[in-house]
């Protein structure tokens, strides 16, 4: 008699780790290169419009979050253990997030300061 059991098979926590390294070390190298990008831009504005924001400073600092998550990301995927990919991924995960979050902040501060 067949299992009629239509759920999908459980994937282990290693490999679900493994897939969210694998997507968010490409996607935060880009990001820092976009913080990078938006700086020279910002920089340009000040200069040109004489305007003062600490916006370039934070986008740095999202710039080196977005570092932090990609060397993390990818230093997990060449650990040899479950535990510390578990570890890595966790680190990876929660300064992607954050560098994320400060990256919309930032662009809300520079939404303000061009309004004024």
């Amino acid at each position: 008699m067949k299992d009629t059991d239509s759920r999908p098979p459980q994937r282990s926590a290693a490999a679900i780790d493994e897939r969210t390294c694998r997507m968010i070390c490409p996607i935060a190298a880009g990001m820092s290169g976009v913080c990078l990008t938006a700086i020279g831009i910002l920089r340009l504005v000040i200069v040109v419009g004489r305007t003062s924001t600490i916006a370039d400073d934070l986008l740095a600092l999202d710039a080196t979050l977005f570092l932090v998550a990609t060397l993390t990301s990818y230093f997990a995927l060449r650990v040899g253990t479950a535990r510390r990919l578990h570890v890595m991924e966790r680190i990876a995960d929660i300064t992607f997030i954050a560098a994320m979050s400060l990256m919309t902040v930032v662009s809300l501060m520079i939404t303000y300061a061009m309004n004024r």
